[in-house]
């Protein structure tokens, strides 16, 4: 009897181990992505975790400081880029599983101003943007030097023949979200961000759109960061669901497919 209780006894430690490492959690999923998908991608991320058990976690900021910190070996499993060219950038250093890469969706530019201000414009060619800005305003943009918003905003501003007389007026952010800060905070009378990020914060108002004729595509790239968890291949193919997009859409993205 004594016997077969120390047998059951080393059984049991022997089986303790094994039962451990299939009671512990999923390693999570680091995505690093574009500040303009905050409320989008974790909406679309806890879904995702209530459906899988695996947990997501976010670096958010601008694509051009996401994609040099993958360059330099920080640790991500995906990459959403706010536009082609950072995620370009990232591919290019090696560090992006081209194999992976998809367009996931596209957005639009948008002129912002506080909630609460009257002012009205059309944005069209030579439309009289530094006249609203006032005296002393100035435009709440993405730097132009590297944050994609900016560069686009740039792009447009300089098609539509406005550039020159807001040149030297430009209050410039690290990233989109910043410069939608600074408009929602009176801190500028107008900006430029995506319409998404518009939508997303209650103290601006978008005053108009800019033409599409008057950028490049505002696509989002997503791919999979090399050597990064395996599980990750699940995320980014969840980002292509049907349930997915339709989440990106409810948050004013466009979707592909």
């Amino acid at each position: 009897m004594y016997r077969r209780t120390l047998l059951i006894s080393f059984a049991a430690l022997a089986a303790a181990p094994l039962a451990t490492a299939r009671a512990a959690p999923p390693a999570p999923i680091t995505v690093f992505a574009a500040a303009s998908l905050t409320d989008a991608m974790q909406a679309v991320a806890r879904t995702y975790t209530q459906r899988t058990g695996v947990p997501v976690r976010f670096s958010f900021a601008s694509s051009s400081l996401l994609a040099r910190q993958i360059e330099s070996g920080a640790k991500a499993d995906v990459f959403v880029s706010a536009d082609l060219a950072w995620m370009d950038h990232a591919q290019k250093a090696g560090r992006i599983d081209a194999g992976s890469r998809r367009t996931l969706l596209r957005g639009r530019l948008a002129l912002i101003a506080p909630a609460d201000a009257r002012v009205s414009l059309k944005v069209a060619p030579r439309f009289p943007l530094a006249q609203a800005l006032g005296a002393t305003g100035r435009l709440a943009v993405g730097d132009p030097a590297y944050v994609p918003a900016g560069i686009y905003a740039q792009t447009a501003l300089t098609r539509l023949g406005v550039l020159p007389s807001v040149q030297g007026r430009l209050a410039r952010a690290d990233n989109v979200r910043v410069a939608l800060s600074y408009v929602a905070r009176h801190a500028a009378p107008l900006g430029i961000v995506y319409e998404t990020d518009a939508w997303a914060e209650k103290g601006v108002r978008i005053v108009g759109i800019f033409p599409e004729t008057s950028h490049p595509p505002i696509d989002y790239p997503a791919a999979l960061v090399r050597g990064g968890n395996p599980a990750a291949r699940g995320f980014a193919a969840y980002l292509q669901s049907p349930a997915a997009k339709a989440t990106f859409r409810r948050y004013g993205f466009r979707t592909f497919g």
